[in-house]
């Protein structure tokens, strides 16, 4: 198998068109390897689309590949690759003007997801039925908070808002989410 290194060697950096940095390559399949699952269950989340959020999932990735000589400034990669991912969305859903989430307890990545057997399935659909209806600006940091464990700052780095923006629409979010669910 010919490498890129033995390519260099033998025709120089010019036939690959620019010098390959392989640590940026490595960081790449790194995050690849540790986060593809995660953010395509993310991706699943909001556009309730298996074929769709695949899609959206390989040009996220295809994304943080061309942006790689900018990963060593990166500071939280695992909120730089959602903040690709929510953006890659976002753009797409507003180009299909169409918005849809997947009710909050679903996930093809089983380990994402932490079923409680006791919880009775009508409180679980009540729940989901009030998630759906919580507008995209406030679902999102909502997910991302409660549901994946982000930091106030990760959601705000991915979300390329203000800490205090995100504190705000999670206390809305969650706000909103009460009266709808107690309305129902």
């Amino acid at each position: 198998m010919t490498t890129v290194r033995d390519l260099r060697g033998r025709f120089g950096d010019s036939i690959l068109g620019a010098r390959v940095d392989q640590d940026a390559i490595i960081l790449v399949s790194d995050l690849f390897e540790k986060y593809h699952r995660a953010v395509f269950a993310y991706l699943y989340r909001l556009v309730n689309d298996r074929e769709w959020a695949h899609d959206l999932s390989q040009e996220t990735f295809l994304r943080l590949f061309r942006a790689r000589h900018r990963l060593p400034e990166v500071e939280n990669h695992r909120a730089w690759l959602y903040r690709i991912a929510t953006n890659v969305a976002f753009n797409a859903l507003k180009r299909q003007r169409r918005f849809t989430w997947l009710p909050w307890r679903s996930s093809d990545a089983k380990h994402l997801t932490e079923t409680d057997p006791a919880e009775p399935a009508e409180q679980k659909a009540s729940v989901e039925r009030t998630l759906a209806q919580l507008p995209p600006h406030y679902r999102a940091p909502l997910l991302l908070h409660s549901h994946y464990g982000f930091s106030v700052r990760e959601v705000a780095e991915t979300l390329n808002i203000s800490e205090g923006a995100v504190k705000t629409r999670l206390y809305r979010a969650r706000e909103l989410f009460r009266q709808l669910y107690e309305g129902e």
